[in-house]
């Protein structure tokens, strides 16, 4: 500094270039000793200021882990209030939405009166049959309406009394579903009672009988069965089986298809009955449906009915009963329809599976045999190889005129 101002003083004074130089030094200064300016005369020291110690370092830390902490403990904290309060909310809402234990009659149709049908279930007219479910039995209204009477025994309802409970609001929930259901080839369920230890189902009488019925007569020839009839029966089994697996939703599966669950009006109009009720009731016998379905009934659906039907329509075909020795033997314990109706199309003998009652017309022979290949085709032991309801409606009704 002292260099500095010797220079400057050696300079005039009031010349131009002793100003310049002088400002040109100053700024020259400032810039390579920023902590001190001069500036007339007096120095402005610039003290940086003193870096935080450590102490005060790892306390601020502390505070910081401590609030970030007591952020994530509160967040966890409401998280699981609220799923508490969610899942309680739920419960609530599912208690109330249960379906009570109905007791008493529970009645469909206005033909029927609670009060009477109370007393008629007692008087078993005519008993039509028995099953692995329960006894089958014809009654009368005090109106003079004709009903027909299932009685189910489901074996849970012998278990404890919380599984007791709920067995029958499953089964109530079912019988619900299946009362709602309207198809002119469908039984309609019109009423049932719920008792300490089964339930009854009323559907309408049809004094025709099943078609495993009209079938044994017509062996024994105590009743002519045209193939008009026979056709006109499966063309309304399947219809009836398109409205459960397509119109119904979600779709509904029959399970136990067969010749006495299939009942006949005074026109041979066919009805099925006993809709879901082998798995309602856990009384299903795999055997005695499609091959994918023995012993396990898990993997049943729309194309194990397909099979049953197939076998409907090679009785009604063939007059003969499934059990028949001329079917041979299959794994199953019954006769393989469907083998034998294919080893004789592949010999070119399918005029051999066809009832001799029902030989006669040339044009009805021709559309008995393309029913024959419809019935191999339903009878696969691939359910994929089998046509769907939808599919097998127009195949047998283009056989004939409906």
């Amino acid at each position: 500094m002292f260099h500095i101002t010797s220079v400057l003083v050696s300079m005039e004074k009031n010349s131009n270039g002793y100003i310049l130089v002088k400002l040109v030094f100053v700024f020259l200064y400032c810039v390579y000793n920023p902590y001190c300016v001069e500036c007339h005369g007096a120095t402005i020291k610039h003290i940086p200021a003193d870096p935080p110690s450590p102490e005060r370092t790892s306390e601020f830390r502390g505070k910081l882990q401590r609030v970030m902490l007591s952020i994530l403990l509160g967040s966890i904290t409401g998280l699981v209030c609220a799923l508490v309060c969610a899942c309680l909310v739920r419960c609530v809402f599912i208690y109330m939405k249960r379906n009570p234990i109905l007791k008493g009659p529970v009645v469909f149709s206005p033909e029927i009166s609670p009060k009477t049908l109370q007393s008629a279930l007692a008087n078993e007219s005519q008993v039509l049959g028995s099953s692995r479910n329960g006894k089958y039995y014809m009654t009368v209204l005090d109106n003079g309406f004709r009903i027909a009477v299932k009685k189910l025994e489901p074996h849970e309802i012998g278990s404890p009394e919380a599984e007791s409970k709920s067995v029958k609001r499953r089964i109530q929930r079912e019988l619900e579903i299946l009362a709602s259901l309207r198809h002119r080839h469908l039984m309609s369920l019109r009423a049932y009672v719920c008792e300490s230890d089964r339930f009854c189902l009323i559907y309408d009488y049809v004094p025709t009988g099943s078609l495993e019925d009209a079938m044994k007569r017509a062996r024994e020839n105590e009743l002519q069965l045209g193939w008009d009839a026979r056709l006109r029966i499966a063309v309304g089994i399947i219809k009836g089986l398109q409205y459960l697996h397509f119109t119904c939703t979600p779709k509904i599966l029959h399970y136990n298809l067969k010749p006495s669950n299939v009942l006949l009006d005074a026109d041979f109009e066919p009805r099925l009955g006993d809709c879901g009720l082998a798995k309602m009731m856990h009384t299903f016998d795999g055997r005695s449906s499609a091959p994918e379905c023995w012993p396990n009934f898990s993997i049943y659906t729309e194309k194990s009915d397909i099979f049953s039907f197939g076998v409907i329509l090679g009785i009604l075909l063939t007059g003969r009963d499934p059990s028949d020795a001329v079917f041979g033997q299959a794994t199953s314990g019954r006769g393989d329809m469907g083998m034998w109706f294919r080893q004789l199309l592949e010999n070119g003998d399918a005029r051999e599976a066809l009832d001799k009652s029902l030989l006669g017309e040339e044009m009805e022979e021709d559309e008995m045999l393309m029913a024959v290949r419809i019935a191999a085709v339903c009878l696969s032991d691939m359910p994929a190889d089998r046509p769907s309801s939808h599919e097998l409606v127009p195949m047998l009704t283009q056989l004939h005129s409906f």
